[in-house]
């Protein structure tokens, strides 16, 4: 399961459309996925809904938390371009606990998100990430194995790829984090998990759209992929 070229140089698109896609059912599906959960647990409804978008909100500073520490390593410009890397294998800070932190980030963005879609949207979303993540993970991995041979392998044995060990799989390289680079990277991040624990606490969508306007806003211009 392998992502082609296409897929990996605009994967920046590829996850906004799922985004959009995942949204556009309501169009068929007019119920709210929380809101659904909140039912179907016996929940009280607005208390219901403030701790289940409050749990999207924790998983989306998660997300954001964990892809600005995975990006202080590899580094935003090689997050966001669109040709694959595969020259150095990076092997600190959380990629010795796991193989693709950065995809666990948008994963954990996407359940956060997909509680505000449709049940139906939700299951887009969801399904439908895990599905494009597993290519694109293919299709670095192959290159990776290309490109380091037995290191990357021996690497790929000992580390799982998006399920985080909770001690470290290898030693530590001595690599030296960048952080202020990795934030000014996933600032976009840290904007959509604003918007979304504003969310939880007001139920405003509009306050919402801001801060993902403004993640969007910040995002597009310095891209060159995701």
């Amino acid at each position: 399961m392998r992502a082609t070229d296409f897929e990996f140089r605009n994967r920046f698109w590829v996850i906004f459309a799922l985004f959009g896609a995942g949204f556009a059912c309501y169009f068929v599906d007019h119920r709210n996925a929380a809101q659904a959960l909140t039912r179907l647990l016996h929940l009280d409804d607005r208390m219901g809904l403030h701790v289940l978008f409050g749990l999207g909100a924790v998983l989306a500073f998660a997300a954001a938390a964990l892809r600005t520490w995975a990006s202080a390593y590899l580094r935003s410009a090689v997050v966001k371009d669109a040709a694959l890397h595969a020259d150095r294998l990076v092997a600190d800070g959380p990629y010795r606990h796991l193989r693709n932190p950065l995809y666990l980030g948008t994963y954990l963005l996407t359940i956060a998100f997909a509680l505000m879609a449709s049940p139906l949207g939700f299951l887009v979303m969801v399904g439908g990430m895990l599905v494009v993540l597993l290519r694109l993970i293919g299709r670095e991995e192959a290159e990776l194995e290309r490109g380091q041979g037995g290191s990357y392998d021996a690497y790929r044995r000992a580390v799982p790829a998006l399920w985080p060990a909770f001690v470290p799989r290898v030693a530590a390289s001595g690599a030296r984090p960048e952080w202020r680079q990795a934030v000014a990277g996933e600032l976009m991040m840290w904007a959509f998990a604003l918007g979304a624990a504003a969310f939880a606490a007001t139920f405003n969508q509009w306050i919402l759209y801001g801060f993902v306007a403004l993640g969007m806003i910040g995002y597009l211009p310095g891209k060159r992929a995701t």
